[in-house]
């Protein structure tokens, strides 16, 4: 079995070393952190310049096609450096939901603006009763009309702070800790009723209570 880059994994692998070299030394990183948005909004978007956020889209998608392995090199770089960024948050997480599970109406709605860096999103899951059973949840999505009307609260949203879109967990149907009836829907962290107490984690990032 061969475990050897492609070409174009080991240009994605020297492009992001090479960046991050030049760009986000330990001091920046801590000079970033201590800010007061505590991100950079500027490095954020020369990762879009440099495709690293549509790295693992697929061409369709307005993506480069990439795979688990190039998201893994991305991962590994962004790890030895410390990267505060929410690529994690934004790009791997909510963009795999929309990539892999979201309609063809969300990912044409939702992707592109991921790819170009304009979007920041977070995942809403841990519940302060939960003890990391993701379908532990008192948070409820009730139908109303067209859409729905969700009530709960949704602890440690690593990234929410810098975010302007929400994916978060509700019990739309059976009791507190089924496995079934949990959905996870597209919010707008502008939307009204939904508040955010933001504060600075152990790390040197951020997260919110929503």
């Amino acid at each position: 079995m061969d475990f050897s880059f492609t070409e174009e994994q080991t240009l994605l692998r020297n492009t992001v070393q090479s960046f991050l070299q030049d760009k986000y030394d330990f001091d920046t990183r801590r000079k970033i952190s201590a800010s007061a948005d505590g991100w950079s909004k500027e490095i954020w978007g020369q990762f879009a310049e440099l495709g690293l956020l549509a790295a693992p889209f697929s061409e369709e998608q307005g993506g480069l096609g990439g795979g688990p392995i190039d998201t893994m090199i991305l991962m590994e770089e962004f790890g030895r450096h410390l990267v505060i960024e929410p690529f994690m948050e934004t790009v791997v997480i909510c963009g795999g939901f929309l990539r892999e599970a979201g309609t063809a109406a969300q990912q044409e709605a939702h992707i592109p603006g991921i790819v170009g860096g304009e979007n920041v999103w977070a995942f809403g899951y841990a519940e302060p009763q939960g003890r990391y059973n993701l379908a532990d949840l008192v948070t409820t999505a009730k139908a109303d009309g067209d859409g729905y009307v969700i009530n709960g609260y949704k602890a440690v949203v690593l990234g929410a702070p810098w975010a302007d879109k929400l994916i978060i967990s509700a019990r739309t149907s059976g009791g507190q800790r089924d496995a079934e009836g949990v959905s996870l829907f597209i919010v707008d962290k502008s939307a009204a009723g939904v508040s955010t107490r933001d504060y600075p984690t152990v790390d040197g990032r951020r997260s919110s209570g929503v």
